[in-house]
């Protein structure tokens, strides 16, 4: 009687996993608990992340990778370029010690580091996981250098008495340069010389500017001029000064000096020539 009010009970509360096996014996030892059967969910990437890096030559960059589901899978990252094997899992597998696995534990993300990224760093990476085929996801790293550049350039005419107005911008820097200094014709600029009228303005951020304006030009202050940031290479300008003169009737460059000459000169030194040989 027990065992029918038991049989009643579970068979009344349905498939619940329960499974009966015919026999003569008790039916209670015919019953067992039949776990149901699950498939792990298969590991995929948060695709939230920046695929498109920028990086700067000489600072610290990081490349971001998060795996959801990982499981007993493992999270390695593979250089395009050159198919080379940079990381599996929190070791790195590359003798250039530039580069390392960062993977804080418990955490999903799966980082590649590198130290002091190069120009020749620039191209494809890809994160990937170690399931049957692999899959992968694809972040593609640039690498630039400061840039340094006067706007305007590279020459410059200006008419005596008016301001050279000389603007240097500073982009791609790690950080902003400590310092940059101007010279004129090779010689660093004296902001308190007699002649008065030279200021300097820098506004330092991403884009750091230097500003250099010189009043009341006259024809000393022609030539050329130099902005050296302290942590970029420096950029050039050559100044003009013109003295009502027109711009195209300036020596310019490898231009033969005769073409310079007015019509009249050019013929009088052309007979000149071929009487002499004469």
């Amino acid at each position: 009687m027990y065992h029918k009010f038991l049989m009643s009970i579970l068979l009344l509360s349905g498939p619940i996993g329960f499974k009966v096996s015919s026999g003569v014996d008790d039916p209670l030892k015919n019953f067992f608990w039949e776990l149901p059967s699950t498939t792990p969910a298969e590991p995929f990437f948060d695709t939230t992340f920046e695929s498109n890096i920028t990086g700067l030559v000489g600072k610290a960059v990081h490349l971001h990778c998060r795996v959801k589901n990982l499981g007993n899978k493992t999270v390695s990252w593979v250089r395009h370029r050159d198919i080379h094997l940079l990381t599996a899992g929190r070791y790195t597998y590359t003798s250039d010690q530039r580069f390392e696995a960062v993977h804080l534990p418990h955490s999903d993300e799966w980082s590649l580091r590198i130290k002091y990224p190069q120009r020749k760093d620039t191209g494809i990476y890809e994160c990937q996981i170690s399931t049957t085929p692999p899959v992968g996801h694809f972040v593609y790293l640039t690498v630039v250098e400061p840039i340094t550049e006067i706007l305007g350039g590279p020459e410059l005419f200006i008419n005596e008495g008016s301001t050279i107005n000389l603007t240097c911008l500073v982009q791609y820097a790690p950080e902003p340069p400590p310092t940059i200094t101007w010279s004129h014709n090779g010689k660093p600029i004296n902001f308190d010389s007699p002649r008065g009228g030279i200021s300097l303005v820098t506004e330092k951020g991403a884009t750091t500017t230097s500003r250099l304006l010189v009043q009341k030009a006259s024809l000393i202050d022609s030539g050329l001029y130099n902005c050296t940031p302290s942590n970029a290479e420096p950029a050039t300008i050559r100044v003009h000064i013109l003295n009502g003169e027109h711009p195209a009737a300036m020596y310019h460059g490898r231009t033969s000096t005769i073409s310079c000459l007015p019509p009249i000169t050019i013929l009088t030194f052309i007979l000149a020539f071929v009487t002499s040989v004469t």
